[in-house]
């Protein structure tokens, strides 16, 4: 971390950004909270409590809200909690106000659209030099702003700068371990989303726990195979933001993505199914298999959830499509 005493800035104020901020305070930070409204910003200020994302929990003392994005200039770092399409914009608004060593840790999980560019090379692009790093892992909003104990993982190239980012962070109920390997951390954290789906469909049309069981261990065999052709290493992917996220990720209604599946499989649109909330791995999912073919990386799974909200396929014809692939070695 910089030497810089200032406080951590926290941008985005929806349930995981304010659960970060109650977790970076009582961590011992004061933080700055940025959300774009400058009434929520007031009531927040005012209420101290964020209803319409974490009802029922108070803000920490040391958290102040704030709406002007220029207010994070003094911080020694960012964690960027906007959703992931929002990434390549967010930044470029950061670029013009923080300084080049200021660190943006990325908190949202997915992969561009767009570009199918990884987030921490739409930040390097946007702001070249300045270092990056990326926080993930397997945590509900709720339980981390409630100060239930759990864990999770930051990586940066820096290793240094990883452990210091962890340590500032790290307090009595949230522990983060830290790695060098950004790409198979990110990895971990966009496809589990996607996987999510898959698990849910799959308990919402009543095809029984072992069928996701099926389905969380061969999805984290696609998701081995994409890091490590992408270059994540394989250790990444058993830890915290691999296996540890996709666990908790397919197996809770407590996630969009797993609770947006369920609704697939009770025979809701995909539009329907969403409700008019962000679900990132409905939006990653086509950016994900078209990087898995670009490197005929073989993802069924993956290829079933995306063929789904496309429309190509219905539920039935993807599970049909799946037990009917030839058989092969577990290990391929």
């Amino acid at each position: 971390m910089p030497a810089s005493t200032g406080p951590i800035g926290i941008a985005g104020a929806g349930a995981w950004g304010t659960a970060l901020a109650n977790a970076a305070a009582a961590a011992g930070n004061d933080v700055t909270l940025w959300m774009r409204s400058p009434e929520q910003a007031a009531e927040l200020s005012a209420s101290r409590a964020n209803e319409r994302f974490l009802p029922g929990i108070r803000l920490h003392e040391r958290i102040r809200p704030t709406a002007d994005l220029s207010e994070l200039a003094g911080a020694r770092a960012v964690l960027l909690v906007t959703p992931a399409q929002t990434t390549r914009g967010m930044t470029a608004a950061l670029a013009n106000i923080l300084p080049p060593e200021a660190p943006l840790v990325l908190c949202a999980k997915g992969i561009e659209r767009e570009t199918g560019d990884f987030l921490c090379n739409v930040v390097e692009q946007v702001r070249p030099g300045a270092p990056v790093a990326v926080l993930s892992g397997p945590s509900f909003a709720h339980d981390v702003a409630r100060g239930l104990p759990t864990a999770v993982t930051i990586a940066c190239t820096d290793a240094a700068l990883s452990e210091g980012i962890a340590t500032a962070l790290s307090g009595p109920t949230f522990r983060i371990y830290h790695r060098t390997d950004v790409r198979g951390v990110e990895i971990g954290g966009a496809a589990k989303n996607v996987l999510a789906i898959a698990c849910g469909a799959v308990i919402g049309r009543g095809l029984g726990e072992s069928a996701k069981a099926a389905l969380i261990a061969r999805g984290f065999a696609e998701l081995l195979r994409f890091a490590r052709a992408y270059g994540g290493e394989a250790e990444t992917l058993m830890g915290l933001s691999g296996l540890g996220d996709l666990v908790l990720t397919c197996s809770s209604a407590q996630s969009r993505n797993f609770a947006f599946g369920m609704r697939l499989g009770q025979g809701m649109s995909a539009a329907d199914a969403a409700g008019g909330k962000l679900v990132e791995g409905a939006a990653t999912a086509k950016a994900l298999v078209a990087l898995a073919r670009a490197k005929a990386i073989d993802m069924p799974i993956s290829e079933a959830v995306e063929r789904i909200l496309n429309g190509a396929w219905t539920l039935d014809q993807a599970v049909d499509a799946l037990m009917n692939r030839p058989i092969k070695s577990e290990l391929e």
